[in-house]
């Protein structure tokens, strides 16, 4: 057989094996004319940009450098002008480019300098593109993947440890390393350096864990104190199992975990804890005595007469209630100041005080009055003596701030059980005798006559009216509006119900409302509010404005048994009626007299879409067992306390401590009487963002409501309304 050379190739040959190379690879080809600009390439290289060879007919450099993604430009650059300046034999840079469906590929860009003309400038370049995009994913995700795991065990500050009892070489992992502010190349581990970094009374413990391990095979789990290797102190938690052989120890294994954050946590709550029961100490305070005089306020004076009254039935013994008014207080007030008044009335406190029994009480009603309850007696006679030592020392002279002020009172007094009331109906009683011995001249004292109780029948003509004022519908709900305080965003209005009275003219609850109390038209006239509510809040969603709207619940008619069932009755009238929109404001008093029954209704309510508000918090005498019970999602500060927080820190640490309360139970809390731009700056220092007051907009029809809203909207001022 004859043996006869290969032939050579063709060139042709050769193209078409390159071609199927370059095909198979996945690979771009391209060619630069670098002085006139002009980029050729195959298929591929378009096709990795999403394009086809005649879409880019005609590409410059220019073209090509657009492409890239912005910070990867001035890379791309200096890495060409190095292989030009001969820096580099191979061009090679790692860029994303812009895909024509508007994302970005990496790709691999390498290339060489092939061709210089006769003055030694860059002339011609070849070179290849290759599609990176899945490589720099995985990678990408490997990153993400590797610093998830490094963050975990640095965020759970767990590290490890293993002792080996026969070669005697303890191994730290990294995270254990890292606890002791060090690392293997600057420290190597061994039991008694590990022992010597915890506190001598910690030292103590962890030696004698480890003997125990060692020796009996007991392993241990403590919380211990110990130093890192630069001193700083932290506290850590450390774990030992055992693994026995032949009855022996060979292997100690554990973990170390730096708990220095958690205990400090815990010990924030704990001083979090003791800042409430403070806080809480303190609203039991205020709830109960007059910041003023620190005599007992009306809270703690109807608790102390029910009381009273309970201990005279039993002993068959009586009870007088005096209502004390000062005479020409007002003038005193208005000409020297409120600081001599209040002076003036820390005085005369202190005189009755004086001429009045060990065990009787003496509260301030409000402003210049004051109620003496005389207890224990035979007969209404024996309180005679002490209630004309109270006029004596009062008509006298009293020097306040240097001046000599002269008053005197007028006292009127009832007892019980002769007059056989509930305590606010005879303080109401005591009131009336008050007014009278007022009108006979002042300066003395008269007892109300049960048997010609003028203000019996006049009550029940009030009601009369009152049912019939329902009827033909007198009465008209005003709108309070309510803010955020930092967006000015109007979050609510509160509906306060007002009365058109034909002869009296415009008439606010305060006429009315005691009159109808544990009557069946108190039920009547809460009906009658929640339904105008829902109509002004279908009214409004109907004109596009969306506010929700607060009324207010008496506590007769929060316990009516058809309470819940009559309020989802209203509702279905309302097909578009929004959950939340509606919210029902509830005394704290009222909620505690049944706590069981108040949550129950609340969380029924809450079904149907309705939020409940704890009106007047801290007038009252909630405990954070009540209100943890009670499902509310707002507290109502009560005004009293934000009122005069300007000037009476401790109304302003009330406040403080009602908002702390607040965001322990997850509750919102709306400021009430603010009245001026000072109280809105206090509150939001203290963290309350909602409020409502004659600062802000006083309670207005619905007719002026839109325009005030838009004004609002427009110009969110508040304007001072404290005088």
């Amino acid at each position: 057989m004859e043996n006869k050379p290969l032939s050579s190739p063709s060139r042709q040959d050769d193209r078409e094996r390159l071609e199927l190379i370059i095909k198979a690879t996945g690979v771009g080809i391209w060619d630069w004319q670098i002085l006139t600009g002009e980029l050729s390439f195959n298929e591929r290289w378009a096709d990795i940009i999403g394009y086809s060879v005649d879409e880019l007919h005609s590409v410059q450099f220019e073209t090509w450098a657009s492409n890239l993604h912005p910070s990867d430009l001035e890379k791309a650059k200096q890495l060409l002008q190095q292989h030009f300046n001969g820096e580099t034999d191979v061009y090679e840079v790692e860029v994303r480019m812009l895909h024509k469906l508007g994302h970005y590929v990496w790709v691999f860009a390498s290339g060489k300098l092939i061709e210089r003309d006769a003055s030694g400038q860059p002339k011609r370049m070849i070179g290849l593109h290759l599609d990176i995009t899945e490589r720099k994913q995985y990678e990408e995700r490997l990153i993400v993947s590797s610093q998830l795991l490094n963050e975990s065990q640095e965020v759970a500050k767990l590290g490890g440890w293993e002792l080996n009892l026969v070669t005697g070489l303890l191994f730290w992992t990294d995270e254990t390393y890292r606890i002791h502010e060090t690392s293997p190349d600057k420290f190597d581990p061994t039991v008694d350096a590990g022992v010597g970094f915890f506190l001598p009374e910690s030292q103590v413990i962890i030696s004698d864990a480890l003997d125990k391990a060692i020796n009996q095979g007991i392993g241990y789990d403590l919380e211990l104190e110990t130093y890192t290797t630069k001193g700083n102190k932290i506290d850590v938690r450390t774990t030992c199992t055992v693994e026995m052989k032949d009855g022996k120890a060979i292997r100690l294994a554990g973990i170390f975990q730096d708990i220095t954050e958690q205990k400090h946590v815990l010990r924030k709550l704990e001083k979090i804890n003791l800042d409430l029961e403070d806080a809480n100490s303190a609203l039991q305070l205020s709830a109960h005595y007059d910041s003023l005089t620190e005599l007992p306020n009306r809270n703690l004076l109807t608790d102390r007469m029910q009381q009273a009254m309970s201990r005279c039935l039993r002993s068959q013994r009586s009870v007088a209630v005096a209502f004390i008014d000062l005479d020409n207080f007002k003038e005193i007030n208005d000409k020297y100041g409120h600081s001599v008044g209040d002076a003036l009335l820390k005085q005369v406190a202190k005189d009755i005080q004086a001429e009045m029994r060990s065990g009787d009480t003496l509260s301030r009603f409000g402003g210049d009055e004051f109620i003496a309850l005389i207890d224990d007696l035979d007969s209404p006679s024996d309180s005679d003596e002490i209630i004309d030592r109270i006029l004596n020392a009062i008509s006298t002279t009293f020097e306040v701030e240097g001046k000599l002020l002269s008053i005197s009172a007028s006292i009127g007094v009832t007892y019980f059980p002769f007059d056989n009331c509930p305590p606010d109906q005879l303080l109401r009683h005591a009131d009336q005798a008050m007014y009278i011995a007022k009108q006979h001249g002042k300066n003395q004292r008269h007892t109300f006559d049960i048997e010609h109780d003028v203000a019996t029948k006049q009550h029940a003509e009030e009601l009369k009216r009152i049912g019939l004022a329902l009827t033909q519908n007198e009465f008209e709900l005003f709108y309070q509006p309510q803010v955020n305080l930092i967006t000015h965003r109007v979050v609510g209005v509160e509906a306060l119900i007002r009365w058109h009275h034909p002869e009296r003219g415009l008439l606010s609850p305060y006429y009315f409302l005691p009159v109808i109390e544990n009557d069946v038209l108190e039920v009547d006239l809460g009906r009658w509010v929640i339904q105008a509510a829902l109509r002004q809040l279908h009214a409004w969603s109907s004109a596009g404005i969306e506010i929700p709207v607060s009324v207010n619940i008496s506590p007769m008619h929060l316990q009516h048994p058809r309470f819940t069932s009559e309020l989802a009755d209203m509702l279905s009238q309302y097909p578009d009626f929004k959950p939340n929109s509606l919210h029902l404001e509830i005394l704290e008093s009222s909620a505690l007299k049944d706590i069981t029954q108040a949550s129950k209704v609340i969380e029924s309510c809450g079904t149907m879409g309705v939020l409940f508000s704890i009106d007047d918090f801290g007038a009252g005498y909630s405990s954070l067992t009540y209100l943890k019970r009670l499902p509310a999602k707002y507290l109502k500060i009560d005004q009293s306390f934000v009122i005069d927080m300007l000037k009476d820190m401790d109304d302003r640490a009330i406040i403080q401590g009602i908002i702390e309360l607040a965001k322990v139970f997850n509750l919102r809390v709306i400021a009430e009487g603010v009245e001026t731009p000072d109280h809105a700056e206090q509150l939001l220092s203290l963290g309350a963002t909602l409020a409502q007051g004659y600062g802000i907009a006083k309670p207005m029809p619905v007719s002026e409501f839109s325009s005030w809203l838009a004004a609002w909207k427009t110009a969110p001022l508040l304007v001072d309304r404290s005088e």
